[in-house]
């Protein structure tokens, strides 16, 4: 049985010291680009919540791992993307390749938009 984890700092003290600093860069990204968002764990993993959840981050052995699926981008968005794309639309980005933060800044504003337009409620 796996232990919940309180936090988003608690779980990124967890991870490996390498993979530590990839996730709070990563924090700090999605943080810069929905500063109105709140930080929560879910599924025992870190999100930001504004209107629904925005994204999910998780370090695995070989990648990171951002959720949920992009849908509803930009054609250049779209094929930004695809080379990150997981067998279920989820992306993954390879620890031996630069992490690329631009790009999910860019995500993370499009999912702002996409749940500030679909009238969710905040959960």
């Amino acid at each position: 049985m796996r232990v919940p984890v309180p936090s988003i700092d608690d779980y990124i003290a967890a991870q490996p010291a390498e993979v530590q600093a990839i996730l709070q860069k990563i924090r700090r990204t999605i943080r810069q680009a929905a500063p109105a968002a709140s930080e929560t764990i879910s599924y025992r993993i870190p999100a930001f919540v504004l209107n629904g959840v925005l994204v999910y981050f998780a370090a695995f052995k070989h990648h990171i791992g951002l959720f949920p699926p992009i849908r509803g981008g930009t054609p250049a968005l779209m094929k930004l993307t695809a080379k990150y794309a997981g067998p279920k639309g989820n992306l993954r980005f390879p620890y031996d390749q630069p992490i690329p933060y631009a790009l999910i800044a860019r995500i993370t504003k499009l999912r702002v938009r996409q749940n500030t337009n679909s009238g969710r409620r905040t959960t």
